[in-house]
């Protein structure tokens, strides 16, 4: 009997399971090394500028791990300063700096004068800053306009604190308003009650010096415990975030980076840009 194969389906000819996944391997190598590269080369071409002066005129120096994380810092607060042009632009110590050579400190790369200091007073409501009288004395020799801050601990007293802060500090006429800095949440108590002893702090301060203070915090705290109930005040932010190049308007300071190197400080000291001109931030220190 003649059979007829004319119905028979041909043979369906399938690319092996194994040369598909290795070419989708390789395929997804590239896409991922071409990324990666044009954003090398995107970050190269924005810091541009930091990069030519940074490696332009240091490239004498030997560098170790540290010293490269250190010039990529350095990269960044150039660029930084350089898109603020025309801000004011300070720095703020304590103890940690260890003893300041205040006739020293002029400016940033000798490019961007340091016209102000905030200088850590008190901490808690038993502590003083040891370098704080020291400090606060030479940023007034040396005509740099000087401001106090309080480290602010949750767990402890508000009104002993912001009585330990009058008793340590004493404003006179140029001085920048007193700070509050406050970083912690508390270990023992609500957030509700924590508000309530940052505003009297805040109350009390204010009805001794007859200025409103500051508030110091980073970025993230700001906005999730502080920037509703406390609208009526002016905020002092930290954010050190490597692709934050310019400072929100309803900032007053802002503090971009922990890691500059200023001349007659030994080691790394904060930078701090005021959101206006000199003439502004004049027109805010106590009369």
């Amino acid at each position: 009997m003649r059979r007829n194969y004319s119905n028979r389906k041909k043979p369906v000819i399938r690319k092996s399971r194994k040369k598909q996944s290795a070419w989708y391997k390789k395929a997804l190598s590239f896409s991922i090394i071409l990324f990666v590269s044009l954003l090398f080369l995107g970050l190269l071409y924005h810091y541009r500028n930091g990069l030519a002066y940074y490696f332009g005129f240091k490239s004498d120096k030997v560098l170790n791990e540290e010293a490269v994380n250190k010039q990529i810092s350095d990269v960044r607060n150039f660029q930084v300063l350089e898109k603020n042009e025309g801000k004011t632009i300070g720095i703020d110590v304590s103890e940690y700096q260890g003893a300041i050579q205040w006739n020293k400190i002029d400016s940033l790369e000798n490019q961007y004068p340091i016209h102000f200091v905030f200088i850590r007073a008190t901490v808690g409501d038993d502590r003083l800053d040891k370098k704080f009288k020291e400090n606060w004395l030479g940023a007034k020799k040396n005509k740099i306009i000087r401001g106090a801050y309080h480290y602010y601990r949750p767990n402890e007293n508000s009104l002993e604190q912001a009585e330990l802060f009058i008793q340590t500090v004493s404003l006179q006429k140029g001085d920048l308003p007193p700070v509050l800095d406050i970083e912690k949440l508390p270990k023992n108590q609500s957030l509700a009650r924590l508000k309530i002893g940052l505003r009297r702090w805040l109350t009390i301060i204010e009805a001794h010096y007859k200025v409103k203070p500051i508030i110091y915090t980073g970025e993230r705290y700001y906005t999730d415990f502080l920037k509703e109930e406390f609208s009526d005040y002016l905020f002092w932010i930290a954010n050190y975030n490597f692709y934050r190049e310019k400072m929100e308007t309803d900032w007053l300071f802002w503090q971009f980076t922990e890691k500059a190197t200023v001349q007659g400080i030994k080691g790394n000291v904060d930078v701090n840009i005021y959101n206006g001109d000199l003439q502004q931030l004049r027109f805010i220190t106590v009369e």
